[in-house]
C-alpha cells in the first residue's frame, strides 16, 4: 500500500470473529431458566427490590455436619482420583441403593461426576438414541440433547394423571418414535410437580421398556425426599435397563458442591464405559475432598436418618399448606408426594386472567414477578404449550438451618401452621401474594 512504510505488511481489514461462528445447535439455545430466574431475583434483590425466589430449586436445608467435617478432614487431598470416581465412594454408592432399595449393584457399576446433570449429558453424547421425555419434565433434559445433536420426542401427559407417563402413553409415543435406539428419562418424584410414579404404573412402564429394549435413565435426584420415605425405583421392575440416578445436591443441601451418581444395570456395563471415556476427555474427575466426603454422605447414619426425616417433615407440611391456599385461590393443583416442587395449573381462572392481559403461563409469571416480586418459572420452561397457564414453583425460600432446629424439638406430625409461620414465612407469603394476584 503507497502510504505505508517499505518492509511492512499490508494492513488486514478483516472482522472480528462473531456469533455466526456459534454451532446452530448452540444458536437456539438459552442459559438453563432455572438459573436465568436466579441470577435474575439476584439481581433484583441487590436493586432494593422484595423479591420471593421460588424460581430455582435449591435445597433450603444445610449441609449435615458429619458431612461438612469430613470435607474439612480431607480438605487437603488434591490428586486426580480415577475416573469413574473413587473406589470407597462407589461401593457405598452401591451399598446405598442395595440398603434402602433392595437394587443390586456393586461398586463396578458406580460413576461418579460432577453433577448428575454433566453425566446426563455425557450419556447423551455417547448414546446415538433418541430422546423420549414427558411433558412436564426438567428443563435441561431437551437442551441437553439438542446439543448432543439428538432427536427428541415429548410425550404428552395429563393433569389428571398428576403430570406422569403412563404406560399407554409410552406406548402410543413408541409406535411412531424412531425405529433405532431410544433413551427414556424418568424423574420421580418429579420437578416440576412434586409426584411420584405409583408402583403399578412402574410396573406398567417397566413392561413397556423391556418389550421395546429402552434405555431408561431413572433420575432419583429426588428419591430420599419422597415424603414417606419410600419411593419406588423403575429399576426394580426393569433392571436390566435402567441407570439410576442420584446425587447429593437436593437430599443432602449440596447443590454446589456439584455430585453427581449413576448406577447402571450390569448389562449397561459398555454404557458406563463409553460415558467414563467421556468424562476422561471433559472433566477428568470430580474434587478429590468433595469425593471423600460424599463417602460419609452414603454411609449414612442415624445423624443423617435424622436429618432426612426431619426435612421431609417440613417440606411435607409446607407443599400442603401450599396446595391448600392456591387452591383455595382457583388453581388446579395436587399435594405433592415429595421434593420441594408444586405445578398449579390457572387454567379455571383463564378468562378473568385474559382481561388483565395474561393469556400465556410466561406472561403469567412476568407479571407476578413484576407486580409481587414473586419469582416463578412458566410451564412452557418444562415442556409445556406456551398458551398454557402452568407455572412451577420451588418452596424453598426460608431458612433450613432454623427450620431443622426448631423441628428437633417439635415432634408434631404434621407440623401445624403455627410452627410454618414462624419459619417459614417468605414462602407463605409468597404463595399469599400469588393467590390474592390472581383471584
Amino acid at each position: 500500500m503507497p502510504n505505508e512504510p517499505a518492509g511492512t505488511a499490508p494492513s488486514l481489514q478483516r472482522a472480528a470473529p462473531g456469533p455466526d461462528w456459534l454451532d446452530e445447535r448452540v444458536r437456539a439455545l438459552r442459559s438453563s431458566p432455572t438459573l436465568a430466574i436466579n441470577e435474575l431475583s439476584n439481581r433484583l434483590q441487590r436493586e432494593g427490590r422484595i423479591i420471593y425466589k421460588l424460581g430455582l430449586g435449591q435445597s433450603p436445608f444445610p449441609v449435615p455436619v458429619r458431612v461438612v467435617a469430613a470435607l474439612k478432614q480431607h480438605a487437603h487431598e488434591k490428586d486426580y482420583l480415577p475416573v469413574k470416581g473413587l473406589p470407597e465412594l462407589r461401593e457405598a454408592v452401591a451399598e446405598h441403593h442395595r440398603t434402602l432399595q433392595a437394587l443390586e449393584f456393586r461398586a463396578d457399576d458406580i460413576l461418579i461426576g460432577p453433577g448428575s446433570k454433566e453425566l446426563m449429558f455425557l450419556t447423551q453424547l455417547v448414546l446415538d438414541a433418541q430422546l423420549l421425555v414427558p411433558s412436564p419434565s426438567w428443563v435441561s433434559y431437551v437442551p441437553q440433547a439438542h446439543l448432543a445433536g439428538r432427536a427428541v420426542m415429548w410425550i404428552p401427559t395429563r393433569r389428571e394423571d398428576h403430570w406422569h407417563l403412563t404406560p399407554n402413553a409410552l406406548e402410543s409415543a413408541l409406535a411412531v418414535a424412531h425405529a433405532g435406539p431410544r433413551l427414556l428419562i424418568l424423574n420421580s418424584p418429579s420437578n416440576p410437580n412434586g409426584y411420584r410414579v405409583e408402583r403399578e404404573a412402574l410396573k406398567g412402564l417397566a413392561r413397556v421398556a423391556r418389550e421395546h429394549r429402552l434405555i431408561v435413565i431413572a433420575d432419583e435426584i429426588y428419591g430420599l425426599l419422597d415424603h414417606t420415605g419410600e419411593a419406588l425405583s423403575l429399576a426394580t421392575f426393569y433392571p436390566e435397563g435402567t441407570i439410576v440416578s442420584s446425587g447429593l445436591s437436593k437430599w443432602c443441601g449440596a447443590g454446589g458442591w456439584r455430585l453427581g451418581t449413576f448406577a447402571f444395570a450390569p448389562q449397561l456395563r459398555w454404557l458406563l464405559d463409553a460415558v467414563a471415556v467421556g468424562a476422561s476427555e471433559t472433566f477428568s474427575a470430580v474434587s478429590a475432598p468433595i469425593q471423600y466426603a460424599a463417602v460419609t454422605a452414603f454411609r449414612g447414619g442415624p445423624d443423617i436418618d435424622l436429618f432426612l426425616r426431619d426435612s421431609r417433615r417440613i417440606l411435607r407440611a409446607l407443599g400442603s399448606r401450599c396446595t391448600r391456599m392456591l387452591s383455595a385461590a382457583g388453581a388446579l393443583v395436587v399435594e405433592p408426594h415429595g421434593g420441594f416442587y408444586l405445578f398449579p395449573d390457572f387454567t379455571p381462572l383463564a378468562a378473568r386472567l385474559a382481561q388483565r392481559g395474561v393469556r400465556s403461563g410466561a406472561e403469567l409469571c412476568r407479571r407476578l414477578l413484576a407486580e409481587t416480586g414473586v419469582a416463578t418459572l412458566p410451564g412452557s420452561a418444562f415442556g409445556r404449550p406456551d398458551e398454557e397457564l402452568t407455572l412451577r414453583l420451588s418452596y424453598v425460600d426460608f431458612d433450613g438451618a432454623a427450620a431443622l432446629a426448631a423441628v428437633q424439638e417439635d415432634r408434631t406430625d404434621p407440623l401445624d401452621d403455627v410452627y410454618l409461620e414462624q419459619y417459614c414465612p417468605r414462602v407463605l407469603e409468597a404463595v399469599g401474594l400469588m393467590a390474592r394476584w390472581v383471584a
